[in-house]
């Protein structure tokens, strides 16, 4: 389909969204488990899937999704022939393969550390004294992942979060990139199960605040459900939803 039958045909579909009648569909979209934002066994699947879902519902149409190890989700939602018009949640970053919608809501990314050992730093390069541990494929920061890629900074990439933090409580690494609370929501799981051999807390400076996105593919009709997705989101408070789920988990555990 070349561009100007694209244009047209979201033209098209754009007309209907304001007609007085439109077919309640269901979209498919490719997570991972990612707690607190995301996961198949948290209450409403997660603070990202609740207010994804709220806006695709403030819209008419109902969304489900489906949740893989973090590489999969993203090889599915670029896969033109998979059911997939997308994935999440994504931060932002530069691809042919991939739209982003408006911001569903932000999350503090930091650095994971021992209590008795801080690091210090006041720009990133000093962080290359260190041996930092990041999960493979994620995006962090621009910054970060250039310095990475120019083997500036000493990274072990593992397959999860989880991971990471026992391999910073272990000694394995000095620290990991982390956000904030996806920090918090681990650490009482694996306090919980005593699985720490020392305590950990986050570094007194953050990296970045970083907004988190649905990134929907460029194939055909999912253009179309982004336009949906955005005009949804503007009708619901993804802030407040957000902020409410954070509350109702500190309130389990307390």
């Amino acid at each position: 389909m070349n561009k100007f039958m694209r244009k047209i045909k979201r033209a098209l579909f754009c007309l209907l969204l304001f007609g007085q009648q439109v077919q309640a569909e269901t979209i498919y979209l490719a997570s991972l488990s990612w707690p607190p934002y995301a996961g198949e066994q948290l209450a409403q699947q997660g603070a990202s899937v609740a207010v994804a879902r709220a806006a695709f519902k403030a819209m008419g149409h109902e969304l489900v999704v489906d949740f893989y190890p973090w590489s999969r989700a993203v090889k599915l939602a670029a896969d033109p022939n998979s059911k997939y018009a997308g994935y999440f949640p994504e931060y932002l970053y530069e691809t042919g393969q991939f739209e982003f919608s408006d911001a569903m809501g932000e999350g503090p990314l930091g650095l994971v550390e021992k209590n008795r050992f801080p690091l210090n730093w006041s720009k990133i390069e000093d962080l290359q004294k260190y041996q930092l541990g990041v999960v493979q494929d994620y995006v962090n920061t621009t910054e970060i992942d250039l310095l990475i890629a120019k083997k500036v900074l000493k990274v072990q990439e593992a397959i999860s979060d989880e991971l990471n933090i026992k391999k910073v409580s272990a000694g394995r690494i000095d620290g990991a990139i982390m956000d904030v609370n996806v920090f918090r929501y681990l650490l009482r799981q694996q306090a919980q199960h005593k699985t720490l051999k020392e305590p950990l807390q986050i570094n007194d400076k953050l990296l970045a605040m970083k907004r988190l996105y649905v990134a929907f593919n460029k194939h055909d009709d999912s253009s179309q459900w982004l336009t949906i997705y955005n005009q949804g989101l503007a009708k619901i408070d993804a802030q407040k939803i957000m902020a409410s789920y954070f509350l109702s988990i500190e309130n389990m555990n307390h």
